[in-house]
């Protein structure tokens, strides 16, 4: 194959590559708006900030 040919295939398989990326970007972030709305809705149910986590996430120093 002539090096021309392989840049072409190359740039193809990237450009590929770089919308499959783009989607998943997509995919995460309309998660994270949905979760982000649902805790939004159950704040304004309960009338203010809901405790999500019981435990602290870090041991407090003695």
């Amino acid at each position: 194959m002539f090096t021309y040919e392989l840049q072409k295939i190359r740039s193809a398989e990237l450009l590929v590559e770089a919308e499959h990326e783009r989607r998943v970007r997509e995919a995460v972030n309309a998660r994270r708006a949905e979760r982000r709305a649902e805790r939004a809705s159950r704040r304004s149910e309960a009338g203010g900030r809901v405790k999500e986590h019981s435990r602290h996430w870090f041991t407090r120093a003695a």
